[in-house]
């Protein structure tokens, strides 16, 4: 079976926005797929790890990229 991978493009978005969009977008996926979200607000870096924990979900790896930071979360 293929993975599926979604991706989220939040940049430019400002707090509560990319974590609300980063729960309703998990709240449509069904477990072991993938998204990928791009943010660059920078409580980002701290309310969707945040919103992983609460959920359930795996945060597989967070970067930045200049000043983009990139979540890639598994489903579960």
């Amino acid at each position: 079976m293929a993975e599926r991978v979604k991706e989220l493009d939040l940049r430019g978005l400002k707090c509560p926005l990319p974590v609300l969009r980063t729960r309703k977008a998990l709240a449509r996926l069904n477990s072991g797929a993938s998204l990928v979200v791009s943010a660059t607000d920078p409580l980002s870096r701290i309310d969707i790890p945040h919103l992983i924990h609460e959920t359930g979900d795996v945060l597989e790896q967070s970067r930045m990229d200049g000043e983009v930071f990139i979540f890639h979360i598994l489903r579960r």
